[in-house]
């Protein structure tokens, strides 16, 4: 039996704004396993980016529930979340927050040693991610804004990696991308699922969804369906064919 790493009950989240409330996410249920590859796709303001950051501790539901492996996390104060996250969790977020006084790789290096105190093993993994991410020693070199956004985005991507979390979050990551550096992202992510890593990703991009085993559909704030596509194989059409016939379904 698969073990669930992320379980929600009735999550909502609310937004007050000139006395009026958004309700952004409505009553979600919602059940992960370990292993799991989960795309969350959806309209714009249909709720994805605020859905990964409840989910992620990022952000604290207005209402209901969220837990971790059976951990109940969303009313951990904000100190424990920080602790949570860095144990846990790995991040690939729209913009980068790289530190602009630090070197690509030593940004990617204070990360891993905040886990690890072995400096020669993390120095390993982050040269070794650099590189499977198609950035060059040059590059590891340079201060965040000496690199293009594309760069940045794939030191993101090996930042979120660096520490082998248990589960991966990742909003839009390829988005600042061309088709290349893209593919290798996609690629990155995917070895970490197949090394036992859970992956939760938001995407407006339908090659990039491919990638995952479930797919949401968000509209709304609600849940309106879900596909399941099973384990990523390269070269799969029907798995593509799957995927557009449940987008057209859900209005895509």
């Amino acid at each position: 039996m698969q073990n669930a790493i992320l379980k929600t009950n009735k999550l909502c989240k609310t937004f007050s704004s000139g006395g009026l409330q958004q309700h952004v996410l409505k009553n979600l249920d919602l059940e992960r396993y370990e292993g799991d590859f989960t795309v969350i796709m959806g309209p714009s303001g249909a709720g994805k980016s605020t859905l990964l950051y409840a989910l992620s501790g990022m952000d604290k539901p207005t209402v209901g529930a969220i837990s971790f492996s059976g951990r109940e996390i969303g009313n951990l104060s904000n100190d424990k979340l920080a602790v949570f996250r860095r144990d846990n969790c790995g991040f690939v977020f729209q913009q980068m927050y790289l530190l602009d006084n630090m070197s690509v790789l030593d940004n990617i290096l204070a990360c891993g040693l905040l886990v690890s105190k072995n400096k020669k093993a993390v120095a390993e993994k982050a040269k070794e991610l650099l590189v499977r991410l198609n950035l060059n020693e040059t590059t590891w070199r340079k201060f965040p804004a000496q690199v293009s956004g594309g760069e940045a985005q794939r030191a993101g991507i090996a930042r979120a990696l660096i520490n082998n979390p248990k589960i991966v979050f990742a909003d839009e990551p390829t988005g600042a991308l061309n088709s290349a550096n893209g593919e290798a992202v996609l690629d990155a992510l995917t070895e970490a699922n197949r090394q036992g890593q859970s992956v939760v990703m938001v995407t407006h991009d339908m090659k990039s969804a491919r990638r995952g085993n479930r797919i949401l559909y968000l509209q709304d704030g609600v849940i309106r369906g879900e596909c399941q596509l099973g384990k990523y194989a390269s070269g799969d059409n029907a798995r593509h064919d799957k995927l557009s016939a449940f987008l057209s379904e859900m209005g895509w």
